[in-house]
């Protein structure tokens, strides 16, 4: 079925490095409620309901309760629309899905996907950094 045309929404292939908006931004800029709907083909009114189930999908809001969504958030809405209609996810199965994915985890796009840094220790951050502060307190307690 060809939907070309000028009221089509804009090509997405979600596995390779074609670029998701074809309107002459950098790949960084911010972009509209409108933009991120016709890019991704899912309506305005649904991107503002994920906003109520995902609690990390939250884009900036200016005056007017104008959206701006960041690159992370379309991807996120990204993530959301291929666990939800095309793994067969419900909204609270996907929810809890991307709650309980590490930042270091692969997602499903390649073209997303975020790399774990190298030398970046795993395991137990919240002694670790207690234990610096503690050492910090105590060589400003001695300076």
């Amino acid at each position: 079925m060809d939907v070309s045309g000028p009221g089509a929404p804009a090509e997405v292939t979600l596995f390779d490095e074609s670029p998701l908006f074809d309107d002459g931004k950098e790949p960084q800029a911010l972009r509209t409620i409108g933009e991120v709907a016709k890019a991704l083909a899912i309506r305005p009114h649904v991107l503002r309901y994920w906003e109520e189930q995902f609690a990390s999908l939250q884009p900036i809001k200016r005056s007017g309760n104008r959206r701006y969504y960041r690159p992370e958030d379309v991807a996120l809405i990204r993530d959301i629309d291929r666990l939800v209609h095309r793994e067969g996810y419900t909204l609270r199965g996907a929810a809890k899905a991307i709650a309980e994915k590490s930042p270091f985890e692969v997602k499903g796009n390649p073209s997303l996907e975020v790399v774990k840094p190298e030398g970046v220790p795993t395991g137990d951050w919240y002694g670790r950094l207690s234990a610096i502060r503690e050492d910090l307190a105590e060589a400003l307690a001695r300076a």
